[in-house]
């Protein structure tokens, strides 16, 4: 069987507060590491988020 185009990457929080989201990203087609402004709720509002490795 082939392996699976996405990979599971880390979405961390920008703010320092260790929140993190997991999400799918096809590494053939977005080479660039993803950022998102989403909801930390420790910081209680809406940070970037950075691409990370999971482990």
């Amino acid at each position: 069987m082939a392996k699976p185009a996405t990979i599971q990457v880390k979405l961390e929080s920008t703010a320092g507060t260790g929140y993190f989201y997991v999400a799918k990203k096809n590494p053939r087609k977005t080479t660039e590491k993803l950022e998102f402004r989403k909801y930390d709720p420790k910081a209680r509002k809406h940070v970037a988020f950075k691409e990370t490795k999971l482990k």
